[in-house]
């Protein structure tokens, strides 16, 4: 039988062992009869010995320290009865208690309990409690992020969002370069107008200038008329 499921019930005498607990009460088993019942927590308070502390004269010590040392001390228990004896056998085994604060009923009741404990073989000790995990180290080195591998090519999808992101900014720069023009006074008409090369006059290339005997020479023969055939 474990310590840590020994409890004190108000309303009922003595000691019992919390076998399964429940939402409204528990199923407990006293230690003087053996007896089994469900006790509801709405009209009971249950009250764990290893939660229990006693008043000293310095710090409140758990009930535990106090039932070791009446478990070491060789003096024979005091009759429940007797206050007197009770608190004289306190001020022997443990003088530190803070008679003031811990009333002689209070004293008759662990007398009581000290008893049933031993009667019942129960070891006088708290539960351990859970160990604790230590914190994990912290982190020096920063985490950087990993790099895309050069050999892994975008999805069409993101290629697509990208050329249409471009495409759409060049628009939006002609947009605004065509606000500003209009702003300035030049219309789309003007600034063709502006922008086509002016044509440049071409000189007429002057005719040679060609002789008299060159053009008589230059001049076709004229046609000679044949001749009329005599008859």
């Amino acid at each position: 039988m474990e310590y840590s499921k020994i409890i004190a019930i108000t309303g009922l005498p003595g000691l019992f062992e919390l076998i399964n607990s429940k939402t409204d009460g528990g199923i407990v088993r006293s230690l003087d009869d053996k007896s089994t019942r469900f006790v509801s927590s709405r009209v009971h308070q249950f009250s764990h010995l290893e939660s229990i502390e006693v008043y000293t004269t310095r710090h409140n010590v758990n009930l535990v320290d106090v039932l070791k040392a009446m478990e070491t001390n060789k003096e024979k228990l005091p009759d429940e009865k007797d206050a007197a004896g009770i608190k004289s056998y306190f001020q022997k085994v443990y003088p530190e208690l803070d008679f003031d604060r811990v009333y002689s009923s209070d004293l008759k009741k662990m007398v009581k309990w000290f008893s049933v404990l031993a009667k019942n073989n129960v070891e006088i000790k708290l539960s351990e409690p859970p160990a604790e995990t230590e914190p994990e180290a912290e982190k020096t080195v920063e985490e950087k992020p990993a790099k895309k591998s050069a050999a892994v090519k975008e999805s069409p999808k993101e290629e697509d969002k990208k050329s249409t992101a471009k495409t759409t900014a060049k628009t939006e720069e002609k947009k605004s370069a065509v606000k500003a023009e209009t702003k300035a006074g030049k219309t789309p008409a003007k600034k063709a107008e502006e922008e086509k090369p002016s044509k440049k006059a071409v000189p007429k290339k002057a005719a040679p200038a060609v002789s008299k005997e060159e053009k008589k020479s230059t001049a076709k023969p004229a046609a000679k008329k044949p001749a009329a055939k005599k008859k």
